[in-house]
């Protein structure tokens, strides 16, 4: 295969390389930023505790938590089919998720750095059957060396942003190398199929948003519990996966708002949790009281914010809130996924910068199953509407949940494309046993 690759590949192998004696020095940098976990960093360098299972393995990697929880159903279908699992990812936060979420028997690993040496000892001691990569996580030694083992690679829930498309478009024989590597891209929808496409992509098909068939999202009874009585009959209104700036127009909304709603209590739930102190210190400054979740603290009759800074607990929040706010959306990240709170019932605002589920926010918002907002005043406006008028809610929340049913299915066109796939790891392990 090297000969074959493009010099801006061979040029990123060979610095990845050359900078591998750099490696603790980085994994030090991201550990003093809560960034690794220290008792896992031998994963970030291909090493791991745990033995590879006997029999077929299939590996999964995904980028963060919305990836990984995308295809826990896909995992499940998987293990249901008596294929060894193991799941990767790279953040802290999507390991604490893994704990929660996945499957007990599914071993969960950090993802080795994108370096020749670490990418070889990951592959060395898992030797997988098949590695699906989700959604836009593409590292080129991953792939590279998946490829040159020989190792079918698929990518599964596919998806490019404009962005993205527009960068990969500068350097094509890049990009086109790499998805060469894939013998199969399963694409969300057709825009992001003709786009890779376009790319050089040999195989792809469209399937369908993973995201749209994942069940409501878990919750812990008993800390449901506590926090229903600790906020009794209080009208409550939420912000999910919010980033920078999004929670003061979340507060500022409540300020104008409390006085014709008392006892409103708006819940934040950081993207980031870790920035949870430093959104506490911003409802002070807007004199609300405020309490925060990692603290082990619950909210009082006069607590006027109060912030989820903890991870895996949304099924809490969605679970409360009738109104849900969805992040990254007003501040320019593209948007984070409204499938969740749709489906316990949630009626959903969000800003203009959806294009990580542009499909998804088009349907809701043709269908008036969302409504969006572009600033605090309408943020405020459209909250007080649908507080005071819960018919018009509940319309918007049932326009909502047919709107995700009708565009649901992706999981089973997926299993479909990948059984072909299965069937031969199978066979193979079969003939090599007998």
């Amino acid at each position: 295969m090297p000969e074959q690759l493009p010099l801006t590949l061979r040029a990123y192998r060979l610095l990845t390389a050359a900078a591998t004696p750099l490696a603790p020095a980085l994994i030090a940098h991201r550990l003093k930023r809560g960034k690794e976990d220290q008792a896992r960093l031998g994963e970030r360098y291909g090493e791991s505790r745990i033995a590879r299972p006997s029999g077929p393995v299939v590996w999964i990697h995904g980028a963060s938590v919305g990836e990984l929880l995308a295809v826990v159903p896909l995992i499940e279908r998987i293990r249901a089919k008596e294929f060894g699992v193991l799941c990767t990812s790279g953040t802290v936060t999507s390991a604490a998720v893994a704990e929660q979420r996945l499957p007990k028997d599914v071993i969960y690993q950090f993802v080795s750095l994108d370096a020749p040496r670490f990418v070889r000892r990951f592959f060395d001691h898992w030797r997988p059957d098949v590695a699906l990569f989700v959604e836009s996580d593409l590292w080129p030694n991953l792939i590279m060396e998946a490829a040159r083992r020989r190792i079918p690679l698929i990518l599964v829930n596919g998806r490019v942003s404009e962005r993205s498309f527009d960068r990969w478009r500068r350097v094509p024989g890049t990009i086109a190398a790499l998805l060469r590597c894939f013998d199969l891209c399963l694409m969300q929808s057709a825009a992001y199929a003709e786009r890779y496409h376009e790319l050089g992509a040999p195989h792809v098909v469209i399937t369908g948003n993973l995201k749209l068939d994942v069940p409501e999202p878990p919750a812990d009874a008993v800390k449901l519990a506590a926090l229903k009585t600790a906020i009794g009959k209080r009208t409550v209104i939420a912000g999910a996966s919010t980033h920078a700036g999004e929670e003061t127009m979340l507060i500022e909304a409540h300020r104008r708002l409390c006085s014709s709603f008392p006892g409103l209590l708006t819940v934040l739930a950081p993207r980031h949790p870790e920035r949870g102190p430093g959104i506490l210190e911003i409802a002070h400054a807007a004199e609300l009281k405020a309490r925060l979740r990692s603290r082990g603290e619950l909210p009082e009759a006069d607590t006027d914010v109060y912030i989820a800074d903890t991870v895996g607990e949304l099924g809490l929040i969605y679970r409360l809130a009738p109104i849900v706010f969805v992040g990254g959306s007003l501040a320019s990240h593209g948007g984070q996924n409204p499938i969740e709170p749709i489906k316990l019932g949630a009626a959903i605002l969000h800003g203009p910068h959806v294009w990580n589920f542009a499909e998804i926010y088009a349907a809701l918002d043709q269908s008036h199953g969302a409504e969006p907002v572009s600033d605090v005043a309408k943020l405020t406006a459209r909250m007080g509407a649908w507080l005071e008028d819960a018919g018009a809610r509940a319309t918007a929340i049932a326009a909502a949940r047919r709107t995700v049913a009708a565009l649901g299915g992706a999981l089973e066109r997926t299993v479909t494309a990948l059984e072909p796939y299965l069937m031969q790891i199978r066979l193979e392990h079969r003939d090599a046993d007998a």
